[in-house]
C-alpha cells in the first residue's frame, strides 16, 4: 500500500504526457482513443463517397436531367454548383453537426477529432471538405492514400491542412460521472479567467479528482496542493482566501465544460440561421 500511494501521484502528474491519444472534453473527461487504423478509414470513406454518390447521381437523374430548356452555360453552372454542395457543403455539414462523424464513419467506429483532441468546428470541416475535393474525388483517393500511409497518425492531406485526425473511440462507456460546481465558488467561477488553463493540466487534474477516494490521504493531499499550484498561476482572479484545493480544482473543470459547452451551443444557432437565410434565397434561374 505504502509503495502504491508513493507512485500514484507521479502517475497521475504524468497523465499530461498522454494527452495526444486521448480525446478531452471541456470538463478533461478523456476516452481512450487511437488514431484509426488505416483500412478503418478507408471503409468509411467508400461509404461516404458511395452515400453522396447516390445523392448526386439522383440529383443528376432526376433533377438536372429535366432542365433541358438552359442553354451549356447555365447546365454548366448548375452542374458545378450541385457538385460542390453535395462533395463539399453536405460533408462539411454533416461533419460539423456531429462533431466529426458521418455515416462511414459510424458504422466504423471512428471520429474526426482537432490534434489536440477537442471536437472540431465549422473551419476544420470545411477545410477537410474542399480539400477532399481534389485529393479523394478528382484523384479517386490516391493522394489520399499516399498521405495517409506516409503519416504518423494516418492523416490525409485534409488533416494536415485542417489540424484534425481520425480516432477510434474505446471505453466511452466507463466515462466517470460529471462533475458538481462547489456553491461557494459559483460566483467567483462565473466571472474566472480559466482560458490559459492547457488541456494536459486539466487532463491531470481531472483524473486526480476521480481517484480521490483511492489514494492514500497524505498523497490525495500533497498531490492536491501540488496541481493546485500549477492551476491557480492559469486562473484570474485567483479563488477566495481558504479554498480547498480538490474544491478549486473542481470549480475550474466544471467553469471550463460549462463554457465549451455554450460556445458548441451558439455555434449551432449560428449554423441554423445561416441554413435558415440559405433556404430563403431564390434558387430559381432568370
Amino acid at each position: 500500500m505504502t509503495t502504491h500511494a508513493a507512485h500514484t501521484p507521479g502517475r497521475a502528474l504524468r497523465a499530461a504526457n498522454l494527452a495526444d491519444d486521448l480525446i478531452i472534453t471541456g470538463e478533461a473527461v478523456a476516452l481512450e482513443v487511437r488514431p484509426a487504423a488505416f483500412m478503418l478509414r478507408v471503409v468509411g470513406g467508400l461509404i461516404d463517397a458511395a452515400c453522396y454518390g447516390i445523392v448526386l447521381f439522383t440529383l443528376a437523374v432526376g433533377v438536372l436531367g429535366r432542365l433541358d430548356y438552359l442553354n451549356e452555360a447555365r447546365a454548366a453552372t448548375v452542374t458545378i454548383v450541385t457538385i460542390a454542395c453535395v462533395v463539399v457543403v453536405a460533408p462539411t455539414l454533416v461533419e460539423t453537426l456531429t462533431r466529426g462523424r458521418s455515416l462511414g464513419k459510424a458504422a466504423t467506429g471512428i471520429r474526426i477529432v482537432r490534434d489536440d483532441g477537442g471536437p472540431i468546428r465549422f473551419r476544420h470541416a470545411f477545410i477537410r471538405s474542399l480539400t477532399g475535393l481534389g485529393e479523394l474525388w478528382f484523384t479517386a483517393g490516391s493522394i489520399a492514400v499516399m498521405t495517409a500511409l506516409l503519416n504518423g497518425r494516418g492523416k490525409r492531406l485534409g488533416d494536415l491542412l485542417a489540424g484534425t485526425y481520425a480516432v477510434r473511440t474505446r471505453g466511452a462507456d466507463r466515462k466517470p460521472p460529471p462533475l458538481l460546481m462547489p456553491p461557494e465558488l459559483e460566483q467567483w467561477a462565473r466571472t474566472a479567467d480559466i482560458r490559459a488553463m492547457p488541456d494536459g493540466l486539466a487532463l491531470a487534474a481531472r483524473r486526480f479528482l476521480d481517484r480521490t477516494g483511492t489514494l492514500d490521504p497524505a498523497s490525495r493531499d500533497q498531490l492536491g496542493r501540488q496541481l493546485a499550484a500549477r492551476v491557480e498561476p492559469l486562473v484570474s482572479p485567483p479563488p477566495p482566501w481558504g479554498t480547498h484545493p480538490e474544491r478549486f480544482l473542481a470549480a475550474v473543470l466544471v467553469a471550463r465544460r460549462d463554457r465549451e459547452y455554450a460556445v458548441g451551443i451558439r455555434a449551432r444557432e449560428r449554423l441554423a440561421e445561416t441554413a435558415a437565410e440559405l433556404r430563403r434565397l431564390p434558387f430559381q434561374m432568370g
